[in-house]
């Protein structure tokens, strides 16, 4: 994979799982809640259907005989969206002044000179992304703010801190795995911890001393829809697409070795790494301004992950 491509990856992993392109319209629906109403209070704030629906609506409607069930994850995700730009904004306000607000025209302006090379007016693109002028203008002074915040939070040593530490990133390199899982969360009483953790080192033991198969033994007893693969997560690279706590841990493993006891959010694991990809070395005085980007939206969603923690947030989705 060329070195543009595995960027233009990575960026993708760091956008989640739903492209802006899945958050289509909702289609018809019997009694849909009023526009004005509530759909989340984030922090007091109110979050309406209306500013839901707009996102909804992004790239078209999708089929009116929509499942209801589908309809309704589209809609969380979609609203996943506008509490964290909310939130985000709402973080922005304590931190940063207003942007400025010729920079905000400027950037108008450089948006509308581009639409019209492709023979498009604001007018158009508004009618065409389901969003007003007023909207996206909003979403640019967030865009502005961000940049602002940014700017005073990165430095060339923590760059070339964040390129060493995770180096494997961009140098391309990934790693297979398999895993067995059980499902204790890092709230869960204590004795359940330890008693999860002890079976897992049990059966690392019988893995270890070859009485027992580690595919098996995640056909057995992991509870994680991967079992009947005997565990497999597939390939993934160092950041982004599995669990933090996860992924170091399978990357300080060699191909046919198997980790202690791995606490993520999603229960305790065992994990064996069955192939090692090297990719190709990198050199960060080439790649800064991507190792920027990615440290830049690495340091958003970790804000944004402690905002949602930490505000209070309620969501009123039929």
């Amino acid at each position: 994979m060329k070195r543009s491509k595995w960027m233009r990856y990575v960026r993708r992993c760091l956008t989640g799982a739903v492209a802006w392109g899945m958050l289509a319209g909702s289609g018809a629906r019997a009694n849909p809640p009023a526009p004005n109403k509530a759909a989340a209070t984030v922090n007091g704030e109110v979050v309406t259907f209306a500013q839901l629906e707009s996102v909804l609506k992004f790239s078209g409607p999708l089929p009116v005989e929509l499942p209801a069930a589908q309809r309704r994850e589209l809609q969380r995700e979609a609203l996943a969206t506008v509490i964290d730009e909310l939130l985000l904004d709402q973080f922005l306000r304590k931190h940063v002044g207003p942007a400025n607000p010729g920079e905000v025209s400027r950037k108008m302006a450089e948006l509308e000179a581009g639409l019209k090379k492709n023979k498009q007016t604001l007018a158009e693109f508004c009618r065409e992304s389901h969003q007003t002028e007023a909207q996206i203008r909003a979403n640019l002074i967030l865009y502005l703010r961000w940049a602002a915040y940014a700017s005073k939070h990165v430095s060339d040593a923590e760059l070339q801190h964040y390129y060493n530490e995770y180096r494997d990133l961009f140098d391309r390199v990934t790693v297979r795995a398999s895993h067995i899982v059980l499902r204790v969360g890092p709230g869960a009483p204590e004795n359940e911890k330890s008693a999860a953790r002890a079976k897992l080192l049990d059966l690392r033991n019988q893995i270890v001393s070859g009485k027992f198969d580690f595919a098996a033994a995640a056909k057995a007893y992991s509870q994680c829809p991967t079992a009947p693969t005997g565990g497999d997560v597939g390939t993934f690279p160092r950041k982004f697409v599995v669990d933090e706590n996860f992924a170091r841990a399978a990357f300080a493993l060699k191909p046919g070795e198997i980790s202690g006891v791995v606490q993520t959010d999603f229960g305790m694991h065992l994990i064996k790494v069955t192939e090692r990809k090297a990719g190709q070395p990198s050199d960060f005085s080439k790649i800064k301004e991507e190792v920027k980007e990615i440290y830049l939206d690495d340091m958003r969603l970790n804000i944004l992950a402690r905002l949602r923690k930490e505000g209070k947030i309620e969501v009123h989705l039929p």
